[in-house]
């Protein structure tokens, strides 16, 4: 995944913002010619569950539909999710691997820990959905128009 600093930051504050509870929201940009994707926008989301909001999220696919419309605005495309993990590591749960739908798509989880962001990691799913596999964050200079 390639990104910038500011980014990275604001999805540091989204898990913030919505502690106690898992944020999340989708990952907007573009695919590099290597398949990496490129992330250059976020687009917020509200998580959805109704219950166990503390450990588990939900998107809808209206939520996916908003966030499709706002991508083409900007001449992007959805290619990942993000949530915040609230007291717990910035990696995958058992229900994380099981609830992810998309091999391509990058998946960042942001540890907060008693409101604070800590770890942020990139992971993309096997293409059989069996698991996550760990992905580089590639932090490059924020264009300048």
């Amino acid at each position: 995944m390639e990104t910038t600093e500011p980014i990275l930051d604001a999805i540091r504050q989204h898990g913030t913002d919505a502690y106690p509870e898992e944020g999340c929201g989708f990952l907007l940009g573009t695919v590099t010619d290597d398949g990496d994707n490129r992330v250059a926008a976020l687009h917020r989301a509200t998580n959805r569950r109704t219950e166990n909001r503390e450990r588990r999220y939900e998107l809808t696919a209206d939520d996916y539909r908003e966030a499709d419309a706002a991508a083409q605005e900007q001449g992007l495309d959805v290619v990942g999710v993000y949530h915040s993990h609230p007291d717990h590591p910035a990696r995958p749960s058992e229900t994380d691997v099981e609830e992810a739908t998309f091999p391509g798509y990058t998946y960042v989880i942001v540890s907060v820990h008693d409101g604070t962001p800590e770890d942020l990691t990139a992971w993309t799913l096997a293409p059989d959905r069996s698991e996550f596999r760990r992905e580089a964050i590639d932090v490059r200079a924020p264009e300048t128009a």
